[in-house]
């Protein structure tokens, strides 16, 4: 009896696995191209995608027929959607502008909110979504292609937890690619890409979170003491209305964060230099190289897969919102990390506007 006793009490947690439903997600929005990354995921298992709000219904009938999903799915309003469909949580794969109509939507029903980065458009526009998610106790996160790389956890490691490098002084960001109509984005896309309002700027939009993400996580949540941008339209001919390059310099206590965004790189990059007091890292997708003395040379390490839930958006925002995990003030989807992506955006706009650095006040 003993026996059988136990062994129903060690099974129980793969029967519970196989047995728990899946995450029931929402989906606002089709015209962000990232929109894939959910679709793709959709006839998974573990999540269950039980309506998409999209005004575009050709746009819409042309990726649900390639993703070979129902049209019974889609529906014109978001909170026809939202009350109808009643999901666990809502990924927003719209324009940046509706960020803050999302969550307005969303907040009040308790619903809680995923959207792609960057957070907001603007720094009223996050704080506003800041103030909805309190209000409504619901959480709100943003995604980031490089949240998910293994090489982050060598970060981590040698950079946030025990230090072995010492203390940053120096953070370099690059991330882009050739321009998004060079790369070829889908029309509906490109549309709100290139648009100073529903964007709210280009390349400095566009790619400077990566690097204000990566900072904030790196430096847990400090501030910047200061920002100064310089922005450019190297080709204006395509994009007339919004940056294509931008330079991002952030001055902290004792660091420096430099963040490269462009649309003019030979070919798309996500990669950042860390250096630190006894050495450095560089890291990328594929793995991290590292000099930790300078009668060595340096060293690759391949990139670790990361462990569930940190290896997938959706898989994570399960997590959260079942309170499976609890998420920390700045890690890299968090609010507070995004709040303080905005303020560094919102301060880098205005400082290439004016030719002159940006001093951020303190924090009350």
């Amino acid at each position: 009896m003993l026996r059988i006793l136990l062994l129903i009490l060690l099974t129980f947690p793969v029967l519970a696995q196989q047995t728990q439903k899946s995450f029931r997600i929402g989906v606002a929005g089709l015209t962000h191209g990232h929109v894939h990354w959910i679709l793709n995921r959709a006839k998974d298992g573990d999540i269950e995608i039980v309506g998409i709000a999209e005004p575009n219904r050709p746009l819409a009938e042309q990726l649900l027929n390639q993703y070979k999903l129902p049209v019974s799915l889609l529906y014109s309003s978001l909170n026809e959607m939202l009350d109808k469909t009643k999901p666990e949580a809502v990924t927003g794969f719209g324009n940046t502008f509706d960020h803050l109509s999302v969550v307005q939507a969303c907040a009040p029903r308790k619903i809680h909110v995923m959207v792609e980065k960057p957070l907001a458009v603007s720094l009223d526009h996050a704080q506003q979504i800041q103030s909805l998610a309190k209000k409504h106790s619901i959480h709100v996160l943003t995604n980031y292609e490089t949240t998910w790389y293994g090489s982050n956890l060598k970060i981590e490691e040698l950079f946030r937890v025990a230090k072995p490098m010492g203390t940053v002084r120096k953070v370099v960001v690059h991330d882009g690619h050739e321009g998004p109509k060079e790369i070829g984005v889908g029309s509906e896309f490109l549309e709100w890409l290139i648009d100073p309002v529903k964007n709210g700027g280009g390349a400095l939009m566009d790619f400077g979170c990566y690097g204000a993400n990566q900072i904030t996580w790196l430096l847990n949540g400090e501030r910047p003491k200061s920002v100064f941008a310089v922005t450019q339209q190297i080709k204006p001919h395509i994009y007339p209305k919004v940056d294509d390059e931008a330079t991002i310099v952030l001055t902290y206590a004792s660091a420096q964060g430099i963040i490269q965004a462009s649309w003019n790189w030979p070919f798309g990059r996500k990669d950042m230099e860390v250096y630190g007091e006894k050495g450095y890292l560089i890291a990328d997708r594929q793995g991290s190289k590292i000099k930790a003395t300078s009668d060595k040379p340096e060293e690759f390490v391949a990139a670790t897969p990361l462990s569930k839930p940190y290896d997938d958006p959706f898989v994570y925002l399960a997590a959260v919102v079942r309170n499976e995990i609890k998420i920390q003030p700045f890690d890299l989807s968090a609010l507070e990390n995004n709040l303080i992506v905005m303020e560094i955006l919102e301060a880098a706009k205005t400082s290439a506007k004016t030719g002159k650095a940006v001093t951020l006040s303190p924090k009350p």
